[in-house]
């Protein structure tokens, strides 16, 4: 074909005039860090997308698969970017078998849809991640992040057991099955989660699905100082009671939190009060929820807790609901934030105010958080976009990383500007296995036009 033949009309050529558009407008509906994509393709099938990534490894353009592209921010922006694939019109149920727990649906299915299925059928997937009501189901795969049911139901790692996707050789590929059963052993698709999309398109995942929780409750408690609130969070994770989630926070997540919850429907009052929150959330039978409510609070009662409450089911689901989009909510709080997500091999009470000893109040402030499972997470909030607010967030991510990797823990910068991105990067230190990492790209993706550059070491 004539090259003087603009690349929107060759697209158009390939998919359809109502599958690509090129307007400025779109295009910058998909820009990851102020880049935009050459044209946006909106595939109606993994057939498609094949033709699509074959075309793209003929021409040697960079793609980039997108969904409700709510985090499209995570990761370095990428070296290529010249298409753009809108995988939303890839939203069918291929498959579901309440009897069998099994699911098995399109990329481009939005969350919040796939819960009203299931939830018909009084089943759910604990995949409770930020941007729920807009997250398609491969963009929640693919991004990795973190889901706040983790403490009871694993990550996708724990329920996802297969899945198709189209190479970088424009392959259309198969891995696992739709019955747990049939795919042990078989897991290159659990490869595919969190790397951002630099292996594949996702085109469809199969997941194990669990019964509808009966009812939920909460439970919250609040110490004067870090130490004693610390000691109460790791009681309750030996504990051996059923936790779908369990939070430890400062009073600046606190109040965070607070201002947050009062928008969407009203806060405990407590919340607000000073001092180290531990909240724990529970499911289950009206029996259960009373037992785990009452030895809660004995636990509070034996360490000394300043306050203790249980909270009614009502504001119990909001609490959920707000720890779920605390990755959005953080980045919005300050003119200026920088959110880390970073995993210690302990969280001691020396090495959490470590963490949190490079703020510079009024410049900088810093809210704490501590999940089940040792993820920790650190929000730098500066008031102001100025020189300086932006040279002491530099530093002190700088020093968080380094910290970190003393420490021989990992760090990754989930939200920031990209002005600071470009500075400090995304990922604390070189992997050990990078070499690993670049042979499994290769073997993926050998011609690299997935995201080049967006995933660690430059992947």
């Amino acid at each position: 074909m004539s090259s003087t033949v603009s690349l929107p009309t060759r697209l158009e050529k390939l998919v359809g005039s109502d599958r690509v558009r090129a307007s400025e407008t779109a295009l910058q509906e998909f820009a990851i860090s102020g880049r935009a994509p050459l044209a946006v393709l909106k595939p109606r099938s993994a057939e498609e997308v094949a033709e699509i990534v074959s075309f793209a490894v003929a021409e040697n353009l960079a793609v980039v698969a997108c969904g409700s592209r709510s985090k499209l921010e995570l990761g370095m922006p990428p070296r290529g970017y010249d298409l753009a694939l809108d995988m939303t019109a890839l939203r069918q149920i291929a498959h579901y078998d309440p009897g069998d727990l099994t699911v098995s649906a399109d990329a481009g299915l939005p969350l919040h849809e796939l819960e009203g299925v299931l939830g018909a059928k009084n089943q759910f997937l604990p995949l409770a991640v930020p941007f729920f009501e807009t997250s398609t189901l491969g963009g929640a795969v693919a991004s990795g992040i973190d889901s706040v049911l983790r403490q009871q139901y694993g990550t996708a790692r724990d329920f996802l057991v297969g899945a198709e996707f189209v190479d970088g050789t424009g392959k259309l590929c198969k891995s696992g099955g739709r019955v747990v059963k049939n795919v042990t052993g078989y897991d290159l698709h659990k490869l595919l989660i969190g790397t951002l999309g630099t292996l594949g398109v996702i085109t469809r995942l199969n997941f194990r699905t669990f019964p509808l929780p009966e009812l939920r409750g909460a439970h919250l408690s609040t110490f004067t100082a870090l130490e004693p609130a610390l000691d109460f969070h790791a009681s309750l994770l030996k504990s051996g009671l059923p936790f779908s989630n369990l939070e430890l926070f400062d009073a600046e997540f606190s109040a965070l939190l607070a201002a947050w919850q009062n928008k969407t429907g009203g806060a405990p009052k407590s919340l607000s009060a000073d001092g180290w929150k531990v909240v724990a959330c529970f499911e289950g039978s009206t029996a259960v929820i009373e037992r785990i409510r009452r030895e809660l609070q004995e636990r509070s009662e034996r360490t000394k807790a300043a306050h203790s409450e249980n909270i009614d089911a009502r504001s119990a689901q909001s609490l959920e609901a707000s720890f779920r989009g605390a990755f959005h909510w953080l980045g919005r709080s300050a003119p200026n934030v920088a959110v880390l997500r970073i995993v210690l091999p302990r969280a001691a009470s020396g090495d959490v105010a470590e963490l949190l000893s490079g703020s510079q109040p009024p410049l900088l402030r810093s809210a704490f958080a501590l999940r089940a499972c040792g993820v920790a997470y650190v929000t730098l909030l500066a008031d102001e976009e100025a020189d300086a607010a932006n040279a002491i967030l530099q530093r002190e991510v700088t020093r968080l990383f380094s910290q970190v990797e003393e420490n021989k823990g990992s760090a990754t910068l989930l939200h920031a500007s990209p002005w600071l991105r470009e500075r400090v990067g995304v990922w604390s230190a070189k992997r050990a296995d990078l070499q690993m990492m670049q042979r499994v790209k290769q073997a993926f993706d050998p011609h690299n036009i997935f995201a080049p550059g967006r995933f660690v070491g430059g992947i």
